[in-house]
């Protein structure tokens, strides 16, 4: 089970009381966007083994969106951070200095 904390409100709680919302930091597509963009943005996701960067909301709480990055392989969660911004320096530190067999790699 996961085991998140919302930076909006501190809360640290499992997984059950988030809602997902999917990968992070996508460029939305407006109506001036060609239709492969929009198709590109509405379908192409990446599935990557290892870090990912997600949306999540805190459903049963302060109902707040925010992001988090986490292992897809072991499914640890390195940290979050409110919407809007991008990872915190400590955030960024802490996953360059992992070892790449921790993510499931030789």
């Amino acid at each position: 089970m996961l085991m998140l904390t919302c930076p909006a409100c501190g809360v640290t709680a499992e997984e059950t009381e988030f809602a997902p919302g999917g990968e992070a930091h996508l460029t939305r597509q407006g109506p001036g966007s060609g239709e492969a963009a929009f198709e590109g943005y509405l379908f192409a996701r990446k599935n990557p083994k290892g870090v990912h960067f997600e949306r999540w909301r805190h459903a049963y709480g302060c109902g707040k969106w925010f992001h988090a990055a986490r292992c897809t392989a072991t499914l640890e969660v390195f940290g979050t951070y409110p919407m809007g911004s991008a990872p915190p320096p400590d955030l960024i530190a802490r996953l360059q200095a992992r070892r790449p067999d921790r993510e499931g790699r030789a």
